[in-house]
C-alpha cells in the first residue's frame, strides 16, 4: 500500500492538484448553455487531448538530457522565435490567469461576508496576493493539502446534496444546443491544463525502478482524476441550483445549506489567494531571467496588470477563462506537439510513453485545439 501512494498516488496527485483550480466553477453555465450531453461529451475528448498532451510533454523532458522550463524547450525544438513566442505568451497567458482571479474572488468573497462592495472585496484580495507576491511568500505545503482535501470534500456534498435533482431534471436539458456547439470546450481546456506540474511529477518518479510506466500511469491517472471530480461538481451544482450563474458558486446561494457556502467561500479565496502568489511569483521570475526588466517595470506588470485589466472592462469570468484556455492553452497545445514531433526526428533516443507518431491521434490533437482556437477568435 505504502508502495502504491509513493509510486501512483502521490506523483498523480502533483499534477491533479495543480489542475483543480478556477476552471472548475465556469463548467456547469457552460454545461448548461451548450447542453449537458454535449458537455459531458466534451470533457471526454478534452479529458483525451490533455491526456495525450501531458504524455507528450513527458515524453520531451524525459528524452532531453539537460532539465529546462517550457521556454526551454521551445527554444530547443522549435527555434530562437518559438522561444521568444513562448516566453511572451506564457508571460501574457498567466496576467489574464491572474484576473480571472481577481474576478472569481468576489464571488468567494460574497459567500464569506455581505459588507462591502464587490470592488473592495476584490481590491483587498488584490492587495493581499500581490504583496506577499513582492514578498516572495510561498505556499505552505500542509496550507495546499488542506485546502484541496477541504475542496474535495465540499464537491462531494455538492454531489450528494443535488444527486437527485440532477436525475429528475428534463429531457430538454440533455439536448445539444447546436448554436453553442464549441461553448464549452475552452472553458474545459483551461480547466484541464497541468503542463506546469509534469517536470515535478518526472523528476520525483525519474529514480524509481520502472520509472517510464509509473510517468505514463501517473500522468493519466493524474488527468481523469480532475475529469472525474469536474463531472460529480457539475452534476451536484446543476441539481442544486434552479439558475445556475457564471462562476457556480453564486447561484448557490439561497440553494445549499449555509455552512457548507461559507466553507465553499473560505476554501475558495485561500485556494485562489495561494494561485494567485504562486502565478505571480512566476511571472516574476521569467520577467527577471527571461526579460532582464527591472524592479518597477516588473511591478507594473505583475502587480498593477491584472488590476488594470480588470477595470478596462475583462470583468466576465466565462469570458477570460475561454479567452485564456481558447487562444493561450490551445497555442500551447500546438506548441507541446510540434515540440514532440521535432523531438522524434532529432534525438536518437525514440518516443518511451507514445511509442509512435499515430496520424490519426497527431489529427484529432490538432482538430481539437484549432477548433478552440478558431471559435475564441472568431466569436
Amino acid at each position: 500500500m505504502n508502495n502504491l501512494y509513493r509510486s501512483l498516488i502521490l506523483p498523480a496527485s502533483i499534477l491533479a492538484g495543480t489542475i483543480i483550480g478556477a476552471g472548475i466553477f465556469s463548467l456547469p453555465f457552460v454545461f448548461q448553455t451548450a447542453g449537458l450531453s454535449l458537455g459531458f461529451i466534451y470533457l471526454a475528448l478534452a479529458s483525451v487531448v490533455y491526456i495525450f498532451l501531458h504524455l507528450m510533454y513527458a515524453d520531451v523532458i524525459i528524452r532531453t538530457s539537460e532539465s529546462h522550463r517550457f521556454v526551454g524547450y521551445a527554444k530547443i525544438y522549435l527555434g530562437s522565435r518559438a522561444f521568444w513566442l513562448s516566453i511572451l505568451m506564457t508571460v501574457v497567458e498567466m496576467i489574464f490567469v491572474m484576473t480571472i482571479y481577481l474576478t472569481l474572488s468576489q464571488s468567494f468573497s460574497n459567500l464569506v461576508t455581505t459588507f462591502g462592495s464587490n470592488l473592495e472585496k476584490l481590491l483587498i484580495f488584490w492587495f493581499l496576493g500581490s504583496a506577499a507576491v513582492f514578498m516572495s511568500l510561498r505556499r505552505i505545503a500542509l496550507l495546499e493539502f488542506l485546502i484541496v482535501g477541504g475542496i474535495l470534500l465540499i464537491i462531494s456534498l455538492i454531489f450528494v446534496l443535488g444527486l437527485n435533482n440532477f436525475l429528475n431534471l428534463p429531457a430538454a436539458d440533455f439536448f445539444p444546443n447546436f448554436s453553442m456547439i464549441f461553448l464549452p470546450l475552452a472553458p474545459l481546456l483551461f480547466s484541464l491544463s497541468g503542463r506546469v506540474a509534469i517536470p515535478a511529477l518526472v523528476d520525483y518518479l525519474k529514480d524509481k525502478p520502472d520509472a517510464v510506466r509509473l510517468v505514463k500511469k501517473s500522468v493519466i491517472v493524474g488527468t481523469l482524476a480532475p475529469a472525474v471530480l469536474y463531472g460529480l461538481f457539475v452534476v451536484g451544482v446543476l441539481g442544486l441550483s434552479s439558475n445556475v450563474s457564471e462562476d457556480a458558486v453564486s447561484g448557490l446561494i439561497g440553494q445549499a445549506p449555509g455552512w457548507i457556502l461559507l466553507a465553499v467561500g473560505i476554501l475558495g479565496l485561500l485556494s485562489l489567494w495561494s494561485s494567485y502568489i504562486v502565478v505571480g511569483l512566476d511571472i516574476n521570475k521569467s520577467l527577471v531571467y527571461d526579460f532582464k526588466l527591472p524592479v518597477w517595470l516588473r511591478f507594473l506588470l505583475v502587480v498593477m496588470a491584472p488590476l488594470l485589466l480588470y477595470l478596462s472592462g475583462f470583468q466576465s469570468f466565462i469570458g477570460l477563462v475561454s479567452f485564456v484556455g481558447g487562444v493561450f492553452l490551445s497555442l500551447e497545445g500546438i506548441f507541446i506537439i510540434c515540440m514532440w514531433l521535432k523531438a522524434n526526428k532529432v534525438l536518437a533516443k525514440p518516443p518511451v510513453l507514445l511509442k509512435k507518431a499515430n496520424i490519426v491521434v497527431i489529427g484529432f490533437l490538432f482538430l481539437i485545439l484549432a477548433a478552440a482556437l478558431s471559435y475564441e477568435i472568431m466569436k
